[in-house]
């Protein structure tokens, strides 16, 4: 079987990584665009061609795949295609070049959270258990028969790139399954049902400004679901602040929302929540290194009662 492999990040890197090393025969590789990264911002190759040229797979990287790469992928005539977070939407035209169709590795149980960020938005909104799919891709977004799917528990604390990482195991372990069912002609396939479905957009840098009039817990899913990127972020007293983490308590106190509680260099930094109170535990202030916030307050002392803000001033 004749296999073209399409994804981006380490996400998909671990799915072609468990192809290659179970003996599937992978004819060629189409990826995103090499993109300036760093305070250099020297071009990176990303994770999916460093595996795919280590191993002397063909790599192709147009910038749009519908208009710039249906004759390449033509030309490597694939049985089957296999996605994985690879960043861009496919057209009709290019789903039609494999008779076998399209699989793709998708981080969640859909219906639900369908979308690009699956694993921070499960987080974010509390959620304790999580999964992966393995789907026909259709001309939809994520809306394609299922075929396999595999539940996984979301740990305490647990960041949103620590999720995907376990995630990505998952989803090359689920993959390996599903091309040997569809290799047997025993693969299951089912229709999503609409009436569950969920869709969340892509992350952006707003997605991260704290809202202190929500719940501790609420915003405590929020430290962890945008970890690493865009982080929570509040300002403060002491400017921009990232918060890495933190956990929420449970606080009987009339302040006002991003009323800050505590700021000593022995407890750490307490914040008065909509319901109850965030006890801060890593934070990063600009252009400084990520400290827990017991140290990060021995260097900068609160010397008056202050309030955290958000984006559009004090909560």
């Amino acid at each position: 079987m004749r296999i073209v492999f399409m994804g981006t990040p380490e996400y998909a890197a671990i799915s072609l990584r468990a192809l290659i090393d179970q003996g599937f025969h992978v004819v060629g590789v189409f990826t995103q665009p090499d993109r300036p990264r760093g305070r250099g911002k020297k071009l990176q190759m990303p994770p999916v061609k460093e595996l795919a040229l280590a191993h002397q797979i063909p790599v192709f990287q147009p910038a749009r795949i519908r208009t710039e790469g249906l004759a390449d992928l033509q030309a490597l005539a694939p049985d089957l295609c296999v996605t994985a977070a690879f960043g861009q939407i496919l057209s009709e035209d290019i789903l039609a070049v494999p008779p076998l169709g399209t699989v793709n590795v998708h981080a969640s149980l859909l219906p639900k959270y369908r979308g690009s960020s699956p694993a921070n938005w499960v987080i974010i909104n509390g959620e304790t258990t999580t999964g992966v799919t393995t789907m026909m891709t259709d001309k939809g977004i994520d809306t394609g028969d299922i075929l396999l799917q595999e539940a996984l528990p979301i740990k305490p604390q647990e960041t949103a790139g620590e999720l995907t990482l376990r995630l990505a195991e998952l989803g090359a372990d689920l993959l390996i399954k599903t091309l040997r069912r569809i290799q047997e002609g025993t693969c299951p396939r089912a229709k999503q049902d609409e009436a569950q479905m969920s869709y969340y957009p892509m992350l952006s840098r707003e997605t991260g400004v704290i809202d202190w009039a929500l719940p501790a817990r609420a915003i405590e899913g929020l430290v962890y679901g945008t970890n690493p990127w865009p982080s929570a972020n509040t300002d403060s007293p002491w400017g921009k602040l990232k918060i890495h983490a933190a956990i929420a308590e449970e606080q009987e106190n009339a302040s006002a929302p991003g009323t800050i509680l505590q700021a000593d260099p022995k407890t750490g930094l307490l914040v008065k929540t909509g319901e109850g109170a965030l006890r801060v535990l890593e934070l990063q202030a600009p252009g400084k290194r990520a400290m827990d916030s017991q140290a990060f307050l021995r260097g900068n002392p609160l010397t008056a009662p202050g309030l955290m803000q958000n984006s559009e001033g004090v909560v």
